[in-house]
């Protein structure tokens, strides 16, 4: 007996995803429900070779729904999960508005598979940042060898990042570039076209930005709270795919061809490092598959024990429907969840 799955925000760029991994996956669902605010309700939306009419999500009866994939927003998750979640339904979060609750496991499977059991608590599971999902996927199996001490992660993020609005602005400013028209700032707050910008979300007291204090909090609850981490986060002018420059300190020795070895035989990890022109992998090349991409592995002479590494990925897929997808296969193959018609 299958599964009932509803994907909420199914119109957005990650739900619209999410449907697409869903069949590529072959995941058990018996039913699948495409489900959006009103303004969407009786938008066409594809989940395989089938088109599903999205229905609102306030009119929605979640009464025999098994789980509920939600990349609606803070806000609507913050709302809507509880009273979902009482319904016998699970729901798997791509928002923030759980992952720092301590009674809501945040997931990474090939990070920390076993939290997943904590889900009953209040029967929601969250979805880490996606420049976080990347970074902890190439840490772990680091970790597990030679207890990393701190890390200095600069990311640079895609503009899908911030939403079907901020890949809209990239396109209309580049093109208003080239046919010199007025460029106009809508989404982000200076221009993104040939431009980089270090600033993602808001500003903190002590300076940071809230994307950089996502990456602190989340890796210290999903890998490591002993683990010393500064990020600055930066928004680039790219589609899709997130970069990363990582630059790590450890308490034991690990060489470089040490590290290059563990990675490649890590869950989730695809090593591409030569040293050589084109030797390593790019946001472009990444935008599509579902691995880490981890590339110019290499020693770092200034302090003992140190590495660094570039590491990219599709931040619409690892970063947050691809690992929602494999959150719900992780319940579902830990028989951690019977499918309500069954029961």
């Amino acid at each position: 007996m299958g599964y009932k799955i509803a994907v909420v925000g199914a119109t957005g760029n990650v739900g619209r995803e999410v449907l697409s991994i869903l069949d590529e996956r072959g995941f058990p669902a018996d039913e699948v429900v495409a489900l959006a605010s009103r303004r969407s309700q009786g938008t066409e939306v594809s989940y395989g070779d089938k088109t599903l009419r999205v229905q609102a999500l306030d009119n929605y009866d979640f009464a025999g729904t098994d789980i509920a994939i939600m990349s609606a927003g803070g806000d609507i998750s913050k709302s809507m999960a509880p009273k979902i979640a009482a319904k016998g339904c699970v729901v798997i979060d791509n928002s923030s508005a759980w992952r720092y609750d301590p009674d809501v496991p945040l997931i990474v499977p090939e990070v920390n598979p076993d939290a997943i059991s904590g889900f009953s608590k209040k029967n929601i599971i969250a979805n880490p940042n996606c420049s976080t999902a990347q970074l902890v996927v190439a840490l772990k199996p680091l970790h597990d060898k030679a207890k990393i001490k701190r890390v200095v992660v600069s990311t640079y993020q895609s503009v899908s990042g911030a939403g079907k609005e901020g890949a809209d602005e990239l396109f209309t400013q580049t093109r208003a570039v080239f046919v010199s028209d007025p460029l106009e700032t809508n989404k982000f707050t200076k221009r993104i076209a040939f431009n980089v910008i270090p600033h993602i979300d808001v500003f903190l007291d002590d300076g940071s930005t809230k994307e950089e204090w996502k990456m602190v909090a989340e890796t210290k609850k999903m890998l490591d709270k002993s683990i010393k981490l500064t990020a600055t986060a930066v928004r680039v002018p790219v589609f899709v795919g997130h970069a990363e420059a990582v630059n790590i300190e450890f308490e034991n020795e690990i060489t470089a061809d040490e590290a290059r070895e563990i990675l490649r035989e890590a869950p989730g990890c695809l090593v591409v490092d030569k040293r050589e022109d084109g030797g390593y992998v790019t946001p472009y090349e990444s935008a599509g598959e579902d691995a880490t991409f981890i590339s110019r592995i290499r020693e770092d002479s200034t302090i003992e024990n140190g590495l660094n590494l570039w590491v990219v990925s599709d931040n619409l897929r690892k970063g947050a429907a691809l690992n929602t997808v494999q959150i719900a296969e992780l319940l579902v193959n830990r028989r951690l969840l019977t499918a309500q018609s069954a029961a």
